[in-house]
């Protein structure tokens, strides 16, 4: 995987905020994901790491970690919506930036809006994620957050949930069950905020109020929105898109509320054609290719019985093993996420190989390893993948039982005529990926 880069810090008022510059071009963009979030582990993701580089194939990029998270100071209060107006300024200015596209999702949106509506000469433009124009309702604004599951949820926050990712399944649903997206998650959440600052960051996403500064917007916006969404309803957005002077609202596909999950190219495709009146399809190499997934089975109640250092030296072990047989089947290690790997190979032979020989030799060390395989158009840049390939085989690896290598149909398909032979499992409809799919177990 490609470094992280370098993290900078700037100073707002009283308050050391951590920041990032990457991308390179004539636009400038600010980039503010929502809620939680730290500079570095955003970058561990491939997801993620995706959505931020389609940003960065249009422009300069700088993001940064709101007070009272990650890398930035954390004060013991976390301040109003109205705070972080000067922290957007500060950070443009650390960055050289006279004027900027601003793009926020979810609560940062209401900043986006704030800082477009008293500063108009540093926006060009808005990019707004599931934004809402008012958290609570009344007769003008019907829609709003529920304030009850709200506080509820920040109250077991605070009594000790943090860190298990329990917000996943209702702001993202298809990945919820995903462990490689899920181990991910509840590492971002430990690192990026203490258990009360979460909290109370939550509490602060019910008093947002910025109905009246929609009319001062003199910047053209465009206001996203997954149509499946739990969380944020399409019909305040259109309102809030109403409301403002030059704006559009879009759905697209998907039930993910943070930007960087589900499907990140379908979502930045509509805001390259904003910002920049074309789709490039940002700077990626597209080639087909085979995904393979792999995961641990039952790793938290073997660590639990085995103990913490006797079960790290066995993932060291299967690490190192799988690494030797990378070397010889030609595969191409991706990322670690949790106990798994995500490896790319250019044909399924050697994929399916390499799957066989991992099964076998994790069985022989006693641990039982489950792989999925999917072969389609991959999105290749710098060190990652991405793309709804890469999405596909995520979702065949979490049908395949204990021990067992299950591949899609394509990958079935592509290698008719070899000596593997293959059991059918029936059809399955993945999460987030359109029609139903023949899936098959390597006999």
């Amino acid at each position: 995987m490609a470094s992280v880069p370098e993290v900078r810090f700037t100073r707002s008022g009283d308050v050391d905020l951590a920041y990032q510059v990457v991308g390179d071009g004539d636009l400038d963009i600010i980039l503010m994901i929502g809620w939680v979030s730290h500079l570095e582990v955003l970058w561990e993701l491939a997801e993620c790491r995706r959505f931020i580089e389609r940003f960065s194939s249009m422009g300069r990029v700088a993001l940064f970690d709101k007070r009272g998270l990650g890398l930035s100071d954390r004060p013991s209060d976390v301040g109003s919506i109205e705070d972080m107006v000067p922290d957007v300024l500060a950070v443009m200015g650390a960055a050289g930036m006279d004027k900027a596209a601003i793009v926020g999702w979810v609560d940062a949106a209401a900043v986006a809006v704030m800082v477009a509506a008293r500063h108009p000469e540093r926006v060009n433009a808005l990019v707004l994620g599931e934004a809402l124009a008012a958290s609570t309702a009344d007769d003008e604004h019907p829609w709003a957050l529920d304030p009850g599951p709200l506080e509820a949820i920040a109250d077991t926050i605070e009594e000790g949930m943090w860190g298990q990712g329990m917000l996943l399944p209702m702001i993202a649903p298809s990945e919820a069950t995903d462990e490689r997206i899920s181990a991910w998650w509840r590492r971002l959440e430990r690192m990026s905020a203490t258990p009360s600052m979460a909290a109370n960051l939550l509490r602060r996403s019910v008093a947002i109020d910025v109905r009246a500064l929609l009319p001062q917007v003199t910047a053209p916006a465009l206001l996203l929105h997954r149509k499946d969404s739990i969380l944020i309803p399409g019909d305040g957005m259109r309102w809030m898109a109403e409301q403002l002077p030059d704006a559009r609202y879009l759905e697209v596909p998907g039930d993910q509320t943070p930007g960087f999950l589900g499907d990140v190219d379908r979502l930045m495709d509509e805001v390259e054609e904003f910002l920049l009146g074309t789709r490039l399809g940002g700077t990626a190499d597209r080639r087909v290719a085979t995904v393979l997934f792999s995961d641990v089975v039952g790793s938290t109640e073997h660590a639990a019985s085995v103990g913490d250092r006797v079960w790290s030296g066995l993932l060291e072990t299967h690490r190192a093993e799988a690494r030797k047989l990378l070397a010889r089947y030609g595969g191409r290690e991706m990322s670690t996420v949790g106990d798994g790997f995500l490896i790319v190979f250019d044909s399924p032979t050697p994929a399916i190989q390499f799957a066989l020989e991992l099964c076998r030799a994790s069985s022989s060390a006693g641990l039982q390893v489950r792989v999925g395989l999917h072969s389609g158009e991959v999105v290749f840049e710098t060190d990652d993948i991405s793309g709804m390939a890469v999405h596909i085989g995520a979702r065949v690896a979490g049908l395949a039982p204990p021990g067992e290598v299950v591949v899609s149909q394509t990958v079935r398909d592509m290698v008719i005529g070899s000596r593997f032979e293959f059991d059918p499992l029936g059809r399955h409809i993945l999460k987030g990926v359109p029609g139903e799919w023949e899936i098959f177990r390597l006999a």
